[in-house]
């Protein structure tokens, strides 16, 4: 591995890849990057991909039904999967929402995870902010605009590794989204909403015009680049990493592991 990569000392290198894919190949993806990254194969990534066809996730310790409307997404035939890392349901629009994923040794972010939280997710601030959002970070894992959330972040760590994978709103059918996701009433009363839809909007929706995803991209790039005081240099992936993934991804299809809290 290159000694620049991940070593205190040193400016800081990460790998960027840029790709798209199903759901059950996405998370595969993040969960084979992270064993690797903890096996010292591979080096710290920032990885900038798309859910295609859309689809839906939940958080490792979600009730599926609870979380999601099952019911709508069966008939609608849309995909959905459990992530590894905690936080709440996701709507992935492939047509108006990108995710990123760091995976990285710990020897380079906060080991303090509200601090970690928020050095990583100043990369999504920082991009909606370059395309003229009024974006700020909230404690523990959001990303909003003008009070309303375009972004949220989950993460998990295995020995000498993080991974955080969050989402970047920058032109999601909100409408479908609300149609998707379930949220408890209690945490929308203490949001100050009645509803899913008025608790979320996109950069689209917050700057008046519709942001396109090459602009969304080069803005994550930017951003990242300055959160992180990182250089981002263009990879691509290694047989190592596909070929875990494509293992993995039989585990994210399964419904035994989708309803593993039914």
């Amino acid at each position: 591995m290159d000694k620049n990569i991940g070593c205190p000392g040193y400016m800081w290198r990460l790998r960027l890849i840029i790709d798209d894919g199903d759901p059950y190949y996405q998370m595969a993806l993040d969960e084979a990057m992270l064993l690797l990254r903890s096996a010292g194969v591979i080096p710290d990534t920032l990885r900038l991909y798309v859910f295609n066809p859309s689809a839906a996730t939940i958080g490792y310790f979600q009730s599926l039904s609870r979380s999601i409307n099952k019911e709508f997404i069966l008939e609608n035939k849309i995909p959905v999967t459990r992530r590894i890392t905690g936080g709440g349901s996701v709507y992935h629009d492939a047509r108006g929402e990108i995710t990123y994923a760091v995976i990285a040794g710990l020897e380079r972010v906060p080991r303090d995870i509200l601090e970690s939280y928020r050095f990583i997710t100043m990369g999504v601030i920082y991009a909606a902010r370059s395309l003229g959002a009024n974006a700020d970070y909230v404690p523990l894992n959001d990303g909003v605009i003008d009070g309303k959330k375009f972004s949220g972040q989950a993460q998990t760590r295995k020995r000498n590794t993080l991974l955080q994978h969050g989402t970047f709103m920058y032109n999601t059918d909100l409408d479908m989204l609300a149609k998707i996701l379930r949220a408890p009433r209690k945490k929308l009363r203490d949001k100050g909403v009645s509803s899913i839809r008025e608790r979320v909007t996109t950069v689209s929706e917050a700057v008046g015009r519709r942001v396109s995803r090459e602009e969304a991209v080069e803005a994550l790039i930017h951003g990242f680049s300055k959160a992180l005081d990182a250089e981002l240099v263009p990879g691509k992936l290694t047989s190592i990493e596909l070929e875990l993934a494509k293992t993995l991804r039989w585990k994210y299809m399964s419904w035994k592991w989708i309803e593993l809290r039914p």
